[in-house]
């Protein structure tokens, strides 16, 4: 038969047959989802109407993601799907589509963070330093350098939400890129309002 995108095909909202206006036309195919899953990286080139072409996404490990109250992005490593409201089997199967909501690597972040605002993020008390990171907190800066630290480290204050996921390495981030159309897993840092609705939700799926 075939995918068909057309809506000839269907009943009216009534429940009667419709009549069919014609045969089946090349603008109205569909093709088969991609289901793209967590796993190295695999990528199929389709040609499409036109010449154009859509990057099929069949398996993805990492993307790009933005932290929004900040202003940066860096590239990450995608951990594991933690939630999707449309459907709890693409949560098992592991299956990256847009507004999923996975975890991925928090280091990436925090490195920004700690270089940019000479602060520890996401650390225990007696976690041990590197010497790269001692030199970085406790390096001595010319008066005009530390005056400009200094300003920097007062809007440096992060939602303790969000802290405690930089102290278990992980962060959620909902996906806003179409994995099996553009061949991408970008998303952005889920942040305030938004992190206590899906920290709750995935709470709520756990005691299930």
């Amino acid at each position: 038969m075939g995918i068909s995108r057309d809506s000839w095909h269907k009943r009216r909202a009534t429940g009667g047959k419709r009549k069919q206006p014609h045969k089946k036309r090349k603008y109205e195919l569909g093709r088969p989802s991609a289901n793209t899953k967590l796993a190295p990286k695999r990528i199929h080139i389709v040609r499409t109407r036109g010449g154009n072409k859509k990057y099929r996404a069949l398996r993805l490990d990492s993307g790009n993601y933005s932290w929004g109250s900040e202003g940066q992005t860096r590239k990450s490593r995608i951990i594991d799907v933690i939630y999707n409201a449309s459907n709890n089997e693409l949560v098992r199967t592991k299956t990256l589509v847009k507004n999923t909501i996975i975890s991925i690597d928090a280091t990436p972040f925090r490195q920004w963070y700690e270089s940019f605002y000479a602060l520890p993020l996401g650390r225990r008390k007696d976690a041990k330093l590197t010497e790269e990171e001692k030199n970085n907190f406790n390096k001595v800066r010319t008066p005009k350098a530390a005056k400009k630290l200094a300003s920097r480290q007062l809007r440096a204050k992060i939602d303790p939400l969000l802290e405690e996921q930089f102290q278990t390495g992980k962060l959620l981030v909902c996906v806003t890129s179409r994995p099996g159309q553009c061949g991408r897993c970008d998303g952005y840092i889920i942040e305030g309002k938004e992190l206590e609705f899906y920290l709750k939700k995935i709470k709520s799926k756990k005691n299930k």
